[in-house]
């Protein structure tokens, strides 16, 4: 005999559902709104505002320069986080005990300052130029992702398979790349994932690492509040959400999101 479900459970399930998804409703609702103010429910529906994101030069230029730094600082971060978490997984008993702890800093320190310490010392100090400073400062923020992803999966991944390819005569920098790599997939493209996410969606980093001719999709979209109040905004967030999804459906049909749970 089936057992139902309690009505309360139902109640709480549903509520939580409306609680997350809600929000998501009221932003593309008015985005869609035909007004020259933010309103919701819509009072006609048009797509004018989403043509004056791509109307708006200064929306196109940052749209560019927020996909390149969440593309290279993701890569750059990958490049220093994957073999950080080898190096933990594999020597984890040789190592400081302490040293996981230092690559989770950037979290645990305030965003605000981590951008102002970076501005100070990478951009004013360095005198490197404001995409070099963003892009370190990106790859910097994310970096506790990548580490802590990937050691996940590193840390259930058994070394005694590297050690016989090593036996068998392969070389240990290619057993690293055709036995360890293919093993831990799921948790570079889930550190992938995150970091991405996080970096094109940054605002407290990149605020203080922005210049002339050079900023970010969200802080452009800060700038345009202050002056203008309109459904820009509204579509601006849709299409941060837009690019989200993507990226998810990205994976999903190059490699299938059944990864994530192997």
């Amino acid at each position: 005999m089936m057992s139902r479900t309690h009505p309360l459970l139902v109640a709480f399930a549903g509520l939580t559902f409306i609680f997350l998804i809600g929000p998501l409703i009221i932003i593309i609702g008015t985005a869609l709104s035909d007004t020259t103010f933010l309103t919701f429910p819509p009072q006609g529906l048009s797509l004018r505002w989403f043509e004056n994101i791509f109307d708006i030069a200064a929306f196109r230029s940052t749209m560019v320069t927020s996909f390149l730094l969440a593309v290279g600082g993701t890569a750059l971060s990958l490049l220093i986080g994957v073999p950080a978490a080898y190096a933990m997984a594999r020597y984890r008993v040789e190592l400081p005990k302490f040293l996981p702890n230092v690559f989770v800093l950037p979290i645990l320190v305030p965003e605000i300052v981590l951008g102002f310490s970076l501005m100070k010392s990478v951009a004013t100090g360095l005198g490197f130029p404001i995409f070099t400073s963003l892009l370190i400062g990106h790859a910097l923020l994310v970096l506790p992702y990548c580490v802590r992803v990937v050691g996940a999966s590193l840390n259930s991944f058994d070394f005694s398979i590297e050690e016989a390819a090593v036996s068998l005569g392969c070389p240990r920098w290619k057993s690293f790349f055709t036995v360890v790599l293919p093993n831990v997939r799921a948790g570079v493209i889930a550190a992938f994932i995150l970091a991405f996410i996080t970096s094109i969606n940054d605002v407290s980093i990149s605020i203080f690492l922005t210049g002339p001719g050079i900023s970010t999709l969200p802080i452009q979209l800060l700038a345009h509040m202050e002056q203008f109040f309109d459904p820009t905004i509204a579509a601006v967030s849709v299409l941060l959400m837009g690019v989200t999804v993507a990226v998810m459906a990205v994976v999903e049909w190059t490699l299938g999101l059944t990864f994530l749970t192997k």
